[in-house]
């Protein structure tokens, strides 16, 4: 840390932001007006996130007077009091080893890691089928119809449970909002393609949230249809 009030590490807060940004590019592609700005919301939060994390500890520094008050004895800008929910819950106590391997930061790395690994999976499938001009209904797709969103969120949502700021805490709900509304927009234009063969795969599949023991059994109705339309963002359109 440089100063009292500055991490300073802002070399390593533009690499990661970079990372996230490139990575949600490379998978997303965006070329309509509504992708752009809802990939410009994601890159928001995500330049937010790293700039608190490795940069300036704003939501550290608004909070110092009440965290003070709670916590006399809290290091307040010691880089581990910025994974803010093991410093209220008392997790961890200044222990860095314990800040980064306790059950929190455990279930904010698996949401992360599932929420990379969903996407780059329902990306091969969805690249299958526009090379097989086909509606994409098999892998994650069997089970939600939006499985990249699903993934976007999984991985916002973990780092919420990482490293929670004032700013990241504000955006999440627009950005799950956005990622809804993005989903219910394209769903009209892919029914408009494929018609009665994706209201049969709709009306199997949940939207989001995958159902126990459902899975999509009949893909053969989805190739009636030469043209392909994504229910994601998708990356080859």
């Amino acid at each position: 840390m440089n100063g009292p009030y500055d991490y300073g590490y802002w070399t390593m807060a533009i690499v990661m932001s970079l990372v996230f940004i490139v990575f949600a590019f490379s998978f997303t592609r965006p070329k309509h007006w509504r992708d752009w700005r809802t990939f410009g919301a994601f890159a928001a939060f995500i330049v937010a996130l790293f700039t608190e994390m490795y940069g300036f500890p704003l939501t550290i520094y608004l909070l110092s007077g009440w965290l003070t008050s709670r916590y006399p004895n809290l290091n307040l800008f010691a880089h581990d009091t910025g994974h803010l929910w093991q410093t209220l819950f008392g997790i961890g106590e200044g222990n860095s080893l314990a800040a980064h391997f306790n059950a929190l930061h455990v279930l904010s790395n698996l949401l992360i890691a599932g929420g990379v690994i969903l996407i780059m999976s329902a990306w091969r499938v969805l690249y299958r089928a526009h090379r097989e001009q086909r509606l994409a209904t098999t892998g994650p797709y069997a089970h939600v119809r939006h499985p990249q969103y699903v993934g976007f969120v999984a991985v916002l949502l973990g780092f919420l449970v990482q490293w929670p700021t004032l700013l990241t805490l504000a955006m999440f709900p627009v950005l799950v909002w956005m990622y809804a509304r993005l989903a219910r927009i394209e769903e009209h234009e892919v029914r408009a393609r494929f018609g009665a063969a994706y209201d049969a795969y709709a009306a199997q599949i949940p939207r989001f949230i995958p159902r126990r023991g459902v899975r999509y059994e009949n893909p053969g109705e989805t190739t009636a249809e030469p043209v392909l339309s994504s229910t994601d963002l998708n990356p080859v359109r």
